[in-house]
């Protein structure tokens, strides 16, 4: 789509996110932040250091994992809205704000969690086949099925924590600064009246006239080749950072 046609369009449409929340600043989303982090502390308190030892008693096992699914629920509600709310217009300074917040709020309250899925995999084999016999955890299998594979790539949980927490400076501020300049690119197209972003460029190397295609092709080019050290840097980065994290796991090529 061209500048000219974004504009005869007007007013594009946006995802309604209020099936989640009404806006950024709506009350629910301080609260249900809050209840997050009340409900992790007390299923921290509630399960550390026990899952184990019930691992055969398929009643208590459904009750700890039906809990946290509920909160793992309502921290996906969260991080969902934030990151749609994010994603819809990534150089909006509130927007990211927002998203970096609740990211930053989520990595902490899903800190107290990091013990529930280690502790599950420390619990033998018949001792958890004999549970999931039981017709409240039978329900879950393929849940536990998926988690038993993560088993001999999983750390000790300081290690884990320590991976976790990072994520947030290292992996995901890298991939942030990625999207984010993407989003504020603009490409200088011969025939067009004003700079077009990103996607309206790529469109043009979809045009029947091939003049239009080589004007796109040669803007993204000039584009990304100014931006190619950066781009670099952050490819090179999160390179580094994906083959230090399969060393520490033992994951091999």
């Amino acid at each position: 789509m061209t500048s000219a046609s974004a504009l005869q369009l007007g007013q594009m449409p946006e995802w309604d996110l209020s099936d989640l929340y009404a806006a950024p600043d709506a009350p629910e989303v301080k609260l249900d932040l809050e209840k997050g982090a009340g409900d992790a502390r007390a299923l921290k308190e509630r399960w550390q250091g026990k899952l184990a030892a019930v691992g055969g008693d398929g009643a208590k096992l459904a009750e700890a994992v039906k809990a946290y699914e509920n909160l793992s629920d309502l921290l996906g509600k969260l991080g969902s809205y934030a990151g749609l709310l994010y994603a819809a217009n990534q150089t909006d300074p509130a927007r990211a704000k927002f998203y970096g917040d609740v990211s930053e709020k989520l990595t902490a309250i899903s800190s107290d969690l990091l013990f529930f899925e280690l502790e599950l995999n420390q619990i033998e084999d018949a001792k958890l086949n004999a549970a999931l016999k039981h017709p409240d955890l039978a329900h879950y299998k393929p849940w536990f099925d998926d988690l038993r594979k993560e088993k001999p790539y999983q750390l000790d949980e300081k290690i884990e924590q320590l991976f976790h927490e990072k994520g947030q400076t290292a992996r995901g501020s890298w991939n942030r600064l990625f999207n984010e300049t993407m989003s504020g690119l603009r490409f200088n197209v011969e025939g067009e009246a004003e700079p077009l972003t990103l996607e309206p460029t790529l469109n043009l190397m979809s045009d029947p006239k091939p003049e239009k295609r080589k004007a796109g092709a040669e803007a993204i080019a000039k584009v990304l080749n100014d931006n190619v050290r950066l781009f670099t840097l952050i490819t090179n980065t999160l390179a580094k950072d994906k083959e230090i994290s399969d060393r520490w796991r033992g994951f091999k090529d």
